[in-house]
């Protein structure tokens, strides 16, 4: 009877959740849910597509053509998200299969991404039209004040730029021609919200960070912001920004912040984030993390410890005036 109601649930599953996702690295398939067992040793083949049967407590079911058993359990950051594959129906012609998985494959597992403190930014930067103050704004605070706002989320290594951009377009995006830049094909959801958390888009920063990093992402520019905003909100919606909120005026470690990465996000956490610091003041956090997923807990465990050159600064207090603090 066991058996039995086993093979239906495996069966319901192959039926209704099946879907191919891409190995984004070379992960251990384990036989059971707790790790504790891989028989022969099987390993994800970084780029080959595999069968999703269910996606369970952070990890996916899998099935492994040859394997004994076939059916294997991984950790969710091994492979690409169903979101991005764009699953079609059962019934799909075999050359946008294989695109899709081309895509995939092509998929940035590296990157950093870098968040701005707009207080200290717009202190360094008061002659950015987003930086600008009127009269309204001494009478309602900005949303932008009291949280983290999107730089950019970049592909690395650094030097990983311009992928397949003309050459006419990356000399207007150096001499900052932004606006000349081609308009970004993005949904007026995703661009409300850029509006939102990227106060840069009344620059067209927007515009620069897709050129230049975007396009060396792995996807169109409407999945690359998707993603770099909601992972900026995971962090403005973490004690984090709480912090940052409550000791405006302060000076604060280093070491304090990426303790505070790891209550949020899990152990290990803080190693991957670096203070950016300018006349003392902390101006940008850096989070290196890997990529194929939108769980910024999973994407800071597969990102590489950062170094960070600044090791304390002061949180800049929304408005202009001159502050002191210690820089790198």
């Amino acid at each position: 009877m066991h058996r039995v109601i086993t093979l239906l649930f495996f069966t319901t599953l192959i039926l209704f959740a099946r879907y191919d996702a891409v190995a984004l690295k070379e992960c251990e398939a384990y036989n059971n849910l707790k790790h504790t067992r891989n028989t022969h040793g099987v390993h994800l083949q970084k780029g080959h597509s595999y069968t999703v049967l269910n996606d369970h407590k952070g990890q996916k079911l899998i099935l492994v053509k040859g394997g004994q058993p076939a059916q294997r359990w991984v950790e969710r950051g091994c492979l690409a998200p169903k979101s991005r594959l764009d699953v079609a129906p059962a019934v799909t012609p075999v050359a946008s299969v294989t695109q899709r998985r081309e895509r995939e494959a092509k998929l940035s597992n590296d990157n950093l991404l870098a968040l701005s403190w707009h207080n200290a930014f717009c202190e360094t930067h008061r002659y950015k039209k987003e930086c600008k103050r009127n009269l309204l704004d001494l009478i309602k605070a900005r949303r932008s004040d009291d949280r983290f706002v999107l730089h950019g989320l970049w592909p690395q290594p650094r030097s990983k730029v311009y992928c397949g951009v003309p050459q006419n377009l990356i000399m207007l995006d150096k001499h900052k021609q932004w606006r000349k830049l081609p308009p970004l094909k993005l949904s007026e959801a995703t661009r409300q919200k850029l509006k939102e958390l990227m106060p840069g888009y009344s620059s067209y920063l927007h515009r620069h960070e897709w050129i230049k990093h975007g396009t060396c992402y792995g996807t169109d520019a409407e999945h690359y912001f998707r993603d770099a905003l909601h992972l900026t909100e995971q962090v403005n919606d973490s004690n984090i920004r709480a912090f940052f909120v409550k000791n405006r005026g302060k000076i604060v470690d280093l070491s304090r912040i990426r303790l505070l990465f790891d209550k949020a996000f899990g152990r290990g956490a803080g190693r991957k984030v670096a203070l950016v610091c300018k006349q003392g003041m902390i101006t940008e956090l850096w989070l290196h993390i890997g990529g194929g997923e939108d769980d910024l807990a999973t994407l800071l465990h597969e990102g590489k410890a950062a170094r960070s050159r600044c090791k304390r600064g002061r949180i800049d207090r929304a408005g202009f005036g001159k502050k002191g603090g210690f820089g790198r």
